[in-house]
């Protein structure tokens, strides 16, 4: 299996993580078995239009809010995409915007998440035990 390398530059960086006690990210070490825990549910979920890895075209279940929405990462073509399961909304979000590229503008207020809280001006990542 062939993880996004953004992802996997991402999680040798940081591992598993939180930000600012909202946003927590699966890093290589929590990542088989936060899937293996949540990828079933997930597919089971009538908002959630596919598959999840380790299925083959699956996507990536990367992370989680402490709300309950589900990250992922969709791949589209070679370019993988975040997108999520909206717990509180239940539906389907989806951006056009890479993991770094949606983190960055998510965390900066530049793009209009409104399921995100308003973030401090300072964020604090924090590698976790999980």
């Amino acid at each position: 299996m062939t993880f996004p390398e953004e992802y996997v530059d991402f999680g040798r960086a940081y591992g598993d993580a939180t930000i600012s006690d909202f946003l927590f990210v699966c890093g290589p070490r929590t990542l088989q078995s936060y899937a293996a825990m949540m990828g079933p549910r997930m597919e089971r979920n009538p908002f959630v239009p596919g598959e999840v890895l380790p299925t083959k075209g699956g996507m990536l279940l990367w992370g989680n809010t402490v709300e309950g929405d589900q990250l992922f990462l969709v791949d589209q073509g070679g370019r993988w995409t975040v997108a999520a399961f909206r717990r509180n909304w239940a539906d389907w979000y989806e951006s056009d915007l890479t993991l770094l590229e949606w983190l960055r503008q998510a965390l900066t207020g530049r793009i209009a998440v409104d399921w995100l809280p308003a973030w401090p001006e300072r964020h604090t990542l924090v590698p976790t035990g999980r």
